[in-house]
């Protein structure tokens, strides 16, 4: 039997010593690289940039299911703010997935699939602020909203303008500034500042919500002028430390947006559970 075991370890190693030969498998070395210097568009791991593509979308998608899960687990007043939260990942999560794609192949910024996405998810986050308040004043004005939503497209669209060169690059980027700065004016001194510090409805939850979200477009959201800044006007940063960091900073500015809403939605529902105004225990 040994002999037999002998001969045939023997011949299996003539027979792979003439595959190696007759396919031409001879020239790999063990101290080739693992990696291919052209991956054909597939996602390479030593590129930072790439794999921050990858992981905030995935990261979207996965905020997406967890929001319109969690959307079935509030009272119903705060449905329509959990579910357009869901909306906005979701939006994000499928243009990163193209903005990963355009990246890896051609190695630009993605700037056409960036002003896509902001131009759909910007203004549902701005309709946030208006439904948050709304869900526990509903005889709030609607003059709010609208207000956010001309700040949202003035600061967008001269911003688009301005970055493709089809107004003057300082005449979009300031004008854009002016259309953040009306943003900023109206939660912090407008009357969704005046609703959420002073009406007797808003809790204490819907308070930290407004204040965390009013903190990710001021704080948050200085990234993306900063990137337009010394990015496009000045060119002091490239494409690759640059797009990273609108990856990083979309990923907090989108998630943790929404999971403000989230927490206060919890919060207020667990509230109403617990002084028996909502009789059907939608939580645990």
């Amino acid at each position: 039997m040994t002999k037999f075991l002998v001969g045939g370890a023997l011949a299996g190693c003539v027979v792979a010593e003439n595959l190696v030969e007759t396919t031409g498998l001879a020239s790999y070395h063990i101290s080739s690289p693992t990696i291919p210097e052209n991956l054909h568009g597939f996602l390479n791991p030593n590129d930072a940039v790439a794999i921050s593509f990858w992981v905030v979308s995935m990261a979207m998608i996965a905020a997406t299911a967890f929001f319109a899960l969690e959307s079935m687990s509030i009272s119903y007043h705060w449905k329509t703010s959990m579910n357009v939260g869901a909306l906005v990942t979701l939006i994000a999560g499928v243009h990163y997935f193209y903005m990963r794609e355009y990246w890896v192949t051609i190695h630009m910024s993605p700037i056409i699939y960036r002003y896509i996405d902001w131009s759909l998810t910007v203004p549902l986050q701005m309709i946030e602020f208006y439904l948050i308040l709304s869900a526990v004043k509903p005889d709030l004005g609607s003059g709010m909203f609208y207000r956010l939503l001309v700040g949202t497209v003035i600061m967008l669209l001269f911003g688009y303008l301005g970055e493709a060169l089809i107004i003057n690059a300082w005449l979009g980027f300031i004008v854009g500034m002016c259309g953040w700065g009306f943003i900023l004016y109206e939660i912090f001194a407008g009357e969704g500042a005046s609703v959420a510090a002073e009406a007797t409805e808003v809790s204490d939850a819907v308070r930290s919500a407004f204040g965390t979200m009013r903190f990710i477009v001021s704080i948050g959201w200085s990234i993306y002028p900063l990137g337009y800044f010394f990015g496009y006007l000045t060119g002091v940063v490239s494409d690759s430390p640059l797009n990273l960091i609108y990856n990083i900073a979309d990923f907090v500015n989108k998630i943790w947006f929404c999971l403000a809403i989230w927490g206060a939605a919890k919060a207020e529902t667990r509230k109403a559970v617990s002084n028996g105004s909502l009789k059907d225990p939608l939580i645990a």
